[in-house]
C-alpha cells in the first residue's frame, strides 16, 4: 500500500512537471518569459522537490523506527548484541 501511495505520487509529480515544462515553453515562444528564467524556476522546483523528498523519507523512517520498537520487534544491533553474548557464553 505505501508502495502504491509513493509510486502514484512520483507519478503524479512526473506529469506536473512535464506540464509545467510545456507552460513555461508556451510562454518563452510568447516573449513572456526568457529562457533563462525557466530554467532558474524549473532549477528551483526540482531543488524543493528534492529537499522535500529528504523531509519525508526521513519522517517515514522515524515512523517505521516507532512502530518497530512500540511492537517490540529486534534491531540489528539486538541481534549483533544477542549473538557475541552467545559466542562468548560458547567460549
Amino acid at each position: 500500500m505505501l508502495k502504491e501511495f509513493i509510486y502514484k505520487g512520483l507519478g503524479a509529480s512526473v506529469v506536473l512537471k512535464e506540464k509545467i515544462e510545456e507552460e513555461l515553453k508556451i510562454l518563452e515562444k510568447k516573449g513572456k518569459i526568457k529562457k533563462c528564467d525557466s530554467k532558474k524556476f524549473l532549477d528551483s522546483l526540482e531543488q524543493k522537490g528534492k529537499d522535500k523528498d529528504k523531509k519525508i523519507k526521513k519522517k517515514i523512517k522515524s515512523l517505521v523506527k516507532e512502530a518497530l520498537n512500540e511492537l517490540g520487534v529486534a534491531t540489528k544491533e539486538d541481534i549483533e548484541k544477542l549473538k557475541d553474548e552467545l559466542k562468548k557464553d560458547l567460549s
